[in-house]
């Protein structure tokens, strides 16, 4: 066999299995949908890992949740902790506002972070949105990834 074709076919060999494993949600990050007016709006895939990344990430993600308490920068020991009762006040908070009804957001929690996923009506809107989750307690940063119709999805998909 040629070496180039003896590294494509390695190359296949290791790709094709990774390509049909199962993928989840392994770390079971908060992902929830907090608006529905955007019908058209791609859904995002959410926080999915096959097997082998989610232990690839196991190391790191032990690493970034116990920093922050070690820097004193979150009260709780490891910042993951937050998520699962952050998220549910980030879309209490979207959806008690009021400017943000006639969107279709998504949203996902990490490590006292936040991003955003979806479909809004102006750059403007996406700027607001991002702006008013940042004032929900224990939110340490926003990741704004909202779009609006007919833009190119900025997120993977669902399947």
């Amino acid at each position: 066999m040629k070496p180039v074709a003896w590294v494509l076919a390695c190359t296949l060999a290791v790709a094709l299995p990774t390509a049909a494993q199962q993928r989840s949600n392994a770390f079971d990050d908060p992902f929830v949908q907090v608006t529905s007016a955007i019908a058209a709006c791609p859904v995002p895939a959410g926080p999915l890992y096959t097997e082998q990344e989610a232990r690839d990430a196991a190391h790191v993600r032990s690493h970034h949740g116990t920093s922050c308490y070690r820097s004193g920068r979150c009260r709780l020991p490891n910042s993951y902790l937050y998520d699962r009762e952050m998220i549910p006040r980030v879309e209490q908070y979207i959806r008690l506002d009021g400017r943000f009804n006639d969107t279709s957001v998504w949203v996902v929690g990490e490590r006292r972070l936040v991003t955003l996923l979806g479909c809004v009506q102006s750059k403007e809107q996406a700027d607001a949105l991002e702006k008013a989750v940042w004032l929900v307690d224990d939110v340490m940063g926003v990741i704004n990834y909202l779009g609006v119709p007919g833009e190119a999805p900025r997120y993977p998909l669902a399947k």
